[in-house]
């Protein structure tokens, strides 16, 4: 059974999700970060593979992302670190890519590298439902998910989305591209809602703080958390993780604590 799918079977808990980009500020110290991140209480973790234009991030991501390239941090050496965590990880792990990135390695090459690696599942924001099936088939021969992402402005399209969604659902607070913000879009609850149990859906872009984090969770399976934790590795460094622990504990126990 794949990795998200049992990890959304478990319901003790609410999901929390948790992104970095790879090789922010180096490789080492994202496997680093990733093993802090699964120590502190995440449930499964997104990795961004570094791209030079990733439209669908804000400011905070896209300094990220040229950390990544400068460190030069490739495909392959994620694979390989992500092979090398596999020995003590069991958590899911997820790679966030841009179309244009796995086309350019090969979409056979790219998912059989995701199944021999440990990858679970790919998150490709800027491939619309439509064109989704480019990588249906490897995704599928390989046994790697495809995440759906369901934005505010989709509600002529949430059927058709929910229908060919897998492992769980990927939906956008907030119009516009990723980073923190105070206030979270309020319309986020009725489309919950029209997704109802088909698919398990977390809530994510916005969401960096330890209060923001419980609202999402009570109406959805799960948060993801990207930018808040790309802020602490950007102001730490090398010396992130443990910071980014202390923080992702505060998060997990605000989730954790009944109302």
């Amino acid at each position: 059974m794949n990795r998200i799918v049992k990890a959304f079977q478990d319901n003790r808990r609410k999901k929390l999700i948790g992104f970095l980009t790879g090789g922010d500020p180096d490789l080492a110290t994202t496997k680093e970060l990733i093993l802090e991140m699964a120590a502190s209480g995440m449930d499964i973790i997104e990795i961004g593979i570094p791209f030079s234009d990733p439209a669908a991030e804000g400011p905070i991501i896209e300094r990220a992302n040229i950390r990544g390239i400068a460190s030069r941090t490739t495909v392959d050496h994620l694979f390989e670190m992500v092979a090398e965590l596999r020995k003590e990880l069991q958590i899911p792990i997820l790679f966030m890519t841009y179309a244009n990135l796995i086309f350019a390695y090969g979409k056979e090459r790219f998912m059989k590298n995701c199944e021999a690696s440990g990858i679970d599942g790919i998150i490709v924001p800027d491939l619309p439902l439509e064109e989704m099936g480019e990588f249906k088939e490897a995704c599928q021969k390989h046994g790697v998910i495809q995440i759906s992402m369901l934005a505010p402005t989709s509600t002529a399209r949430i059927e058709k989305i929910v229908a060919e969604a897998e492992g769980f659902l990927y939906c956008v607070s907030s119009l516009g591209v990723t980073g923190m913000r105070e206030n979270l879009a309020t319309s986020i609850a009725p489309l919950i809602e029209k997704i109802g149990s088909v698919v398990p859906c977390a809530i994510g872009f916005g969401i960096s703080t330890p209060k923001q984090a419980k609202e999402m969770s009570q109406l959805a399976d799960g948060v993801i958390i990207g930018s808040a934790i790309v802020a602490i590795i950007e102001k730490h460094g090398k010396k992130s993780p443990g910071p980014m622990g202390e923080f992702i504990k505060e998060i997990r126990k605000e989730m954790d604590t009944d109302a």
